[in-house]
């Protein structure tokens, strides 16, 4: 039983370390596109809590709501970019315009129903007749 003890001690302890050395490998950065190097296939960033950062763009960057690295400009602003650390540069490995509103969370604060909808057959989602 002690034996049984300690592996899971040591597991658990094990586990512990090694989560925050995977999350400092990777990092989000939101803000406005400061500058692009199409050459070498770079960007600035300028976060308003972290700073400036240059981040490369690979073949295997995924681009969300924007048309690739074409599309960078600038000025640009609301972009997210998720990055790792590889060869002592931030490399992107993921580029996004972030905003665009909608519904985040599916659902009210309040746990309330909206019951106003009609359906074809002339009664409301609760079966009541539309008034």
């Amino acid at each position: 039983m002690k034996t049984l003890l300690r592996i899971a001690l040591i597991a658990v302890a094990a586990l512990t370390l090694a989560a925050p050395a995977a999350s400092a490998q990777t990092r989000q950065y939101e803000g406005t596109i400061v500058s692009v190097d199409r050459g070498a296939r770079t960007f600035r960033i300028n976060d308003s809590e972290r700073g400036t950062i240059r981040v490369r763009v690979t073949s295997s960057t995924r681009f969300e709501r924007l048309a690739g690295f074409s599309s960078l400009r600038a000025g640009l602003r609301n972009i997210e970019t998720t990055v790792r650390r590889s060869g002592g540069r931030w490399v992107a490995t993921e580029v996004e315009r972030s905003g665009g509103g909608g519904s985040h969370g599916g659902g009210s604060d309040d746990d309330s129903v909206d019951y106003r909808g009609s359906d074809d057959d002339g009664t409301d989602d609760r079966g009541r007749v539309d008034r």
